[in-house]
């Protein structure tokens, strides 16, 4: 099971997400690597029996604040998107993962933090431009969450946080994580990590969080 709110977040743990069609196999997941899943709002019937990531489709309505609300909203936006939602006020915390050229991806970034919201990061960004979107976040307090296609992109953007909260190299950190840095984390380091590094979504759980218990990263 995921950590109580209540305990300390160690560097993996409730990490990894999945999106998911439909509500009943988002139901069935557990795990203590696995964060809330994410599921399309038009498949949340009623009030469901654990924490959820809504999606949402930047042209709906937003939901009712009334009644059961998710963890966090999510949704994707088109960069002629981009105003329309940092105009949104949400009845919960929302994700914009914004479809923006790297080199307006830093920029988009801080216009959501200053909106309020949480940057996503999508998978497949250059160097320089997760480097400069990690400059932002680095210093705002909203956190960003991410979209990795495997391990090794998981392990980089740990590396990589890592490197923006202590100054050291974020492209180095990119290009060649260093493991054992992130496996000697004390465990206040590896919480303010994870207060930056909110969650990130895979497509295969399973899989990431093997390879990520065979490199011996602490779990709590």
């Amino acid at each position: 099971m995921p950590p109580s709110r209540d305990e300390p977040r160690g560097l993996l743990d409730a990490l990894l997400t999945h999106r998911h069609d439909s509500l009943t196999d988002a139901l069935d997941t557990t795990g203590r690597m696995l964060a809330p899943p994410v599921v399309p709002a038009a498949a949340v019937t009623g009030s469901p029996t654990r924490e959820l990531v809504v999606e949402l489709d930047a042209s709906a309505e937003l939901p009712s604040p009334a009644g059961w609300r998710p963890v966090r909203y999510q949704v994707d936006c088109a960069a002629e998107e981009l105003e329309d939602v940092l105009a949104i006020t949400a009845p919960a915390p929302l994700v914009v993962y914004p479809h923006v050229p790297d080199a307006a991806l830093a920029d988009a970034a801080r216009a959501l933090t200053e909106a309020g919201h949480i940057p996503g990061l999508t998978a497949g960004r250059g160097a320089d431009a997760v480097a400069d979107f990690l400059s932002v976040l680095a210093h705002a307090d909203t956190g960003y969450a991410a979209r990795a296609t495997g391990t090794d992109e998981v392990v980089a953007l740990l590396a990589a946080t890592v490197a923006a909260l202590s100054g050291f190299d974020v492209r180095e950190a990119l290009a060649t994580p260093d493991v054992a840095r992130l496996r000697r984390l004390v465990p206040e380091a590896a919480a303010a990590v994870r207060e930056i590094l909110l969650g990130v979504e895979v497509d295969d759980t399973d899989a990431v969080v093997r390879e990520l218990e065979a490199l011996d990263l602490t779990t709590g």
